[in-house]
């Protein structure tokens, strides 16, 4: 029996799984914990990479204290995790400041500076959108994107600027701390927009033109690459042995859909946890600079993932726990403890909305809710679009509300796949991961509103684990490669469209596409 361990860091916490490597990839035990987003007035999101170490060395402690299985068994232990977070650290691996979060939309004046002036198209200078698509396939044309926050850091901040050695990722600065070791695997040095995909080596040329200091870009490993062994100090700290090998891995963007079985060129998947994405496998790349989507580096050599983001799907739920069902003047809706961990909060609130939502019909009344409570990225980009309820009337009570927020996140979805369906083909059936695959009602309205039959995996919550456990297993040889990993995450439900559900959506839906042009003035004299 081969074991590994996969940590998948995520905006809102670390889940560490406890897998065992056979004919299948078997989940043995899993723990999770919470850590800190700081949402600054400034548009900024920052986490602190010390709160991430914690919560990965207690549920690894805690991982073990409830199996049979021994830290010395561990054949290795791999990284799923958010990606586009600016990490500087030191010559020793300690970061200068807070990591920036991919959610951080402060570099608005660094991204005018830097790519918007002179002849555009699409908000970038012709030039440097020319430069950047022949490199990269893709133009770091959002104010999110992790150059720009690299600029914000070194204008606003010069002290810690200087003090940087290295700039990492997420999953980077962790197994930095692991091994003592500064690398970068290939999607998320893609992922910096500096990486040129022919070369497959930073591009010169990109950090010339942004003016990026190369030396602060470390080497580029692959997804099954071995980065080195725990180092006494980790393996201390996080209770396993040291030298356990410890692989690449990869991003969320590029190994949940890995954990989803989608690894055949044509394949699609939806994601919805904090986040929410569309992604269709294909083997080259394409950009569509008008629907901010394009064909990103994935886990697989030679395969790209037709990337489109909504900045929030589940976080709108946890709006809802917060502030409808569980609100803070203390009317319920029904007296049902979710406040527990994460795991306990999606599985009870999700219970909840199947025993609530499904008495609603569809359309909820004519209530349509946008999802866009931080901004937006695709298909139009806007850090002041906001979420609104739109239509409410007398007869309009909480349950239409809570379920035009499932609905909304849906329509979003819907949106992005159509935008991607204008450049590849994408596939039918979809399979849905993530937090949100865990509620049938969610997995139902999903296939009625995009009119696509839904398959969801068993624990989809874990997709991205999955996919880091499935890397690890070609690492070590025991997988030949990727493509072999669809067979072995068999489907667990199917949702079929309903005809006349998808009649009622349609209506709402077309009334959804037109709010962000109807009140982009109104979110810009609001919040811009």
């Amino acid at each position: 029996m081969t074991y590994v361990l996969a940590y998948d860091i995520g905006t809102t916490g670390v889940k560490t799984c406890l897998f065992s490597l056979e004919e299948r990839i078997t989940l043995i035990a899993s723990a999770q914990e919470g850590y800190g987003l700081y949402l600054l007035e400034n548009g900024g999101a920052e986490q602190d990479p010390e709160e991430w170490w914690q919560a990965m060395c207690h549920t690894t402690r805690e991982l073990f204290a409830k199996t049979d299985v021994k830290p010395e068994q561990v054949a290795g232990l791999s990284f799923c995790s958010q990606m586009q977070a600016l990490v500087l650290v030191d010559h020793e691996g300690k970061p200068v400041r807070r990591a920036m979060s991919y959610m951080d939309q402060r570099a608005g004046e660094e991204l005018k500076k830097g790519l918007a002036h002179g002849p555009q198209i699409a908000g970038a200078n012709v030039g440097k959108l020319l430069r950047c698509l022949k490199a990269t396939g893709a133009v770091p044309s959002s104010v999110k994107d992790p150059v720009w926050k690299y600029k914000w850091v070194q204008a606003h901040e010069p002290e810690n600027f200087a003090r940087a050695d290295k700039w990492l990722d997420v999953k980077e600065c962790l197994q930095m701390r692991c091994t003592g070791r500064a690398v970068m695997t290939e999607d998320s040095a893609y992922a910096t927009l500096l990486y040129d995909t022919k070369k497959r080596a930073w591009s010169e040329a990109l950090c010339k033109m942004f003016g990026v200091n190369m030396v602060h870009l470390p080497p580029i490993i692959q997804a099954a690459d071995q980065i080195g062994g725990l180092t006494e100090r980790a393996a201390a700290d996080l209770g396993l042995i040291p030298s356990t090998p410890v692989f690449g891995g990869g991003g969320d963007a590029s190994l949940i859909g890995v954990g989803a079985g989608c690894t055949k060129v044509g394949s699609t998947h939806i994601y919805c946890g904090t986040s929410g994405w569309v992604s269709t496998v294909t083997d080259r790349q394409m950009v569509d600079v008008d629907a901010m989507i394009a064909a990103i580096v994935g886990a697989q050599t030679g395969r790209y993932n037709y990337f489109a983001e909504m900045e929030t799907a589940g976080k709108c739920l946890e709006w809802v726990k917060d502030h409808l069902a569980l609100d803070e003047i203390g009317v319920y809706l029904e007296k049902k403890d979710i406040t527990g961990g994460q795991e306990a909060v999606y599985a009870s609130l999700y219970d909840y909305l199947t025993e609530t939502v499904e008495k609603i019909p569809p359309g909820s009344g004519g209530v349509i809710f946008t999802p866009w409570l931080h901004g937006n990225r695709c298909p139009f980009e806007d850090p002041a679009a906001a979420g609104m309820f739109f239509n409410i009337r007398l007869d309009t009570g909480k349950t239409e509300l809570i379920r035009a927020v499932l609905e909304g996140v849906c329509f979003h979805l819907r949106w992005m796949l159509e935008c991607q369906a204008r450049k590849v083909k994408t596939s039918d059936p979809v399979r849905f991961v993530g937090g949100g695959a865990l509620s049938p009602v969610t997995a139902q309205i999903l296939a009625d509103v995009t009119g696509r039959t839904i398959q969801t995996v068993s624990s989809p919550q874990n997709a991205g684990s999955v996919g880091a456990a499935a890397v690890m297993a070609v690492g070590l040889g025991l997988v030949p490669d990727l493509d072999a990993v669809g067979a072995l995450i068999p489907v667990g439900r199917t949702f079929t469209p309903d005809a006349a559900n998808k009649a009622v959506y349609d209506k709402n839906y077309a009334v959804f596409r037109k709010l962000y042009a109807a009140n982009r003035a109104n979110f810009r004299a609001l919040n811009g």
